[in-house]
């Protein structure tokens, strides 16, 4: 029986990793001490890609690999593949949608009310014996709130229609308007975070959204504003957000994504109105495990000869209707 080699970026969890090594000859790239001799010797033996969160999968990897076939990514976003090269060499990517959507705007919605409520400084005020001296400060609300959302893709939907149950006004920008959803669209990203006062972010990552939300857009916000981000950390100059809330230019921020994850500015750490998560909005057992079993069954399908389960809108798989 041939075998099908598979190249996996970083680490995977436990089930994923048992499932790959089941079916297919796995080269582990952390492993790989001098990739440009290890692509030379066994790079054209590579098929599949399993592309773990996070660890980029580049153009010149892409290259190097002249039999690939397919990179399965793991995750809704893959800004960390470089897409284009894929598509020139006539690579199919894919990745996991849906099936994190709820657990991300599960989280979402625990990470507006910590922050809008202080959970985490409530948390602290108590360990830290100061209630026994008074009573901790009064906080801001949810109520009466305008919220817009940037980028209504599947996260963003499950994440309004979560608000909804709150009373609250929902707003939305995206690249295009949506004829599916109730929410009423707003053109510019500016003019979205004029007229809300929590702005959530769901949107993808990579070069159009790249600072998207800058210093013009946290002014925006204004001072009551509450900045929320569970998408990626590219789409919103952090400096500028440092700025703002250093000078009140904006009430708090929520974030669980940052720029050069896993290293987080001191400065922002030490802003005691923001809540900072490690990016752990998939992070649960359930979720991860379902992430990882679409990752697997994408290259199952493929190398079955069925195609793709969830290729990326930019694959060259053509997607016609069965």
């Amino acid at each position: 029986m041939m075998t099908i080699d598979i190249l996996l970026t970083g680490a995977a969890i436990p089930s994923a990793r048992d499932a790959l090594a089941e079916a297919y000859t796995l080269h582990h790239l952390p492993d790989i001490v001098d990739v440009p001799a290890w692509a030379a010797r066994d790079g054209n033996r590579i098929r599949g890609i399993a592309a773990t969160n996070g660890v980029p999968v580049s153009g010149k990897l892409i290259e190097a690999l002249p039999k690939l076939e397919i990179i399965a990514g793991f995750g809704v976003g893959y800004d960390n593949i470089d897409v284009a090269a894929a598509v020139n060499q006539g690579v199919v990517v894919t990745h996991t949608p849906d099936v994190l959507s709820d657990e991300v705007a599960d989280l979402t919605i625990g990470l507006l009310l910590a922050t809008i409520r202080q959970i985490p400084q409530a948390d602290r005020f108590l360990r830290a014996g100061e209630w026994l001296e008074k009573p901790f400060p009064l906080t801001a609300t949810l109520r009466g709130r305008t919220i817009g959302i940037f980028g209504l893709g599947r996260i963003g939907v499950a994440i309004a229609e979560r608000l909804a149950a709150f009373g609250v006004t929902i707003l939305y920008h995206n690249r295009r308007p949506r004829t599916d959803v109730p929410f009423q669209y707003v053109g510019t990203l500016k003019d979205l975070a004029t007229q809300a006062d929590v702005l959530i972010i769901a949107a993808p990552g990579g070069s159009e959204t790249h600072h998207a939300v800058n210093a013009e857009v946290l002014t925006a916000l204004g001072r009551d504003g509450i900045l929320i981000n569970i998408g990626r950390g590219s789409t919103v100059d952090e400096p500028a957000l440092i700025r703002a809330l250093e000078n009140g230019d904006i009430l708090s921020a929520g974030l669980d994504v940052f720029e050069d994850e896993p290293h987080v500015p001191e400065a922002l750490k030490a802003i005691e109105r923001v809540v900072l998560l490690p990016h752990v909005a998939s992070a649960s057992v359930h979720t991860r495990d379902a992430m990882g079993r679409l990752m697997v069954d994408n290259l199952r399908s493929w190398f079955a000869g069925k195609g793709p389960l969830t290729p990326v809108p930019e694959t060259p798989w053509p997607q016609v209707d069965a």
